[in-house]
């Protein structure tokens, strides 16, 4: 089983504060920062790697300090990196990141340079799995023509051009409550789930595959013979950078090892919610033997 994994790569700079910022202050962290690759097709396909899975990841780096730490830390969890393309006199996009662990809430700031596309198009592997982000339009369109048959899944995390085009070219649309009231130009009213359910019908109509939207701390909701929320689990949150990622990667890896869908959708928002307990997005990755763990646990009671 081999899956791709294509779009944005990032060096992830996570500052964590006890309250947020006042402007034109001094502030000293509370903690050490901590530093690591980040971006969400990226994290996604270090958390694949993790759980073991045979797993590449396609996009674009500088050729510098960061765009090496990104490469060794995929080369050294087992991430596949021939299809990653170094690029000179492009820096390597980078995201400084404020956590206030207080509330666990992060306000990032992402410095992406226009010039980093990868723009290499050579592909010499098949795969049976394909998860895109929505950057990397035209290699993620050379790559689900030379694999039809693989299972394909985009996280819609925001509302672009080019991530409307590719999720109309797969099997499973996992977008963010954001894409979702965005594109429906429709607010989401927890207390009245009939707004939900308008969105998702919506969605329905311009994206005809399997359709999951994510709510953060609220769980996931999708129709399975009828419509279903399912819940995520209550946590302490100190930093919620690169929930959406991992749970986008638990997701992949339950559909890829035949999961269905609603203990995909369980799995999945075990993984989201365990990692914003940690300070920083691939570090705050759990092991899938914990995360089964938390599932049986949850299960039993």
């Amino acid at each position: 089983m081999k899956i791709i994994c294509i779009g944005n790569a990032a060096y992830d700079v996570t500052l964590p504060v006890n309250h947020y910022p006042v402007e034109n202050k001094k502030i000293r962290l509370d903690a050490a920062r901590v530093e690591c690759g980040g971006g969400s097709a990226s994290n996604c396909a270090y958390l694949l790697a993790k759980w073991g899975m045979e797993t590449y990841f396609a996009g674009a780096v500088g050729d510098d300090y960061y765009g090496n730490r990104i490469i060794e830390e995929f080369e050294k969890i087992g991430v596949n990196t021939k299809y990653i393309e170094k690029k000179k006199d492009v820096p390597t996009t980078s995201s400084f990141i404020i956590a206030n662990t207080t509330i666990g809430s992060r306000t990032i700031l992402t410095d992406k340079s226009k010039d980093m596309v990868l723009e290499k198009r050579e592909i010499d592997d098949d795969f049976d799995v394909i998860l895109l982000d929505g950057y990397e339009r035209d290699f993620a369109v050379e790559v689900i023509k030379k694999n039809p048959k693989a299972i394909k899944i985009i996280d819609a995390g925001s509302l672009r051009e080019s991530t409307v085009e590719l999720a109309k070219m797969v099997d499973y649309v996992v977008c963010s409550n954001d894409f979702a009231m965005e594109f429906t130009k429709k607010k989401i009213d927890y207390n009245d789930m009939k707004t939900l359910i308008e969105i998702y019908d919506d969605l329905k109509k311009e994206f005809s595959q399997n359709i999951v939207i994510t709510l953060e701390d609220k769980g996931c909701f999708t129709y399975d013979d009828g419509y279903k929320l399912v819940p995520s689990i209550k946590v302490q949150s100190i930093d919620s950078t690169g929930a959406g990622d991992i749970y986008h990667g638990a997701f992949t890896y339950c559909i890829a090892n035949n999961y269905d869908i609603i203990t995909t959708m369980k799995m999945s928002n075990i993984a989201g919610a365990l990692s914003v307990t940690k300070v920083g997005g691939r570090y705050s990755i759990f092991s899938l033997e914990e995360v089964k763990a938390k599932y049986d646990e949850l299960t039993l009671s």
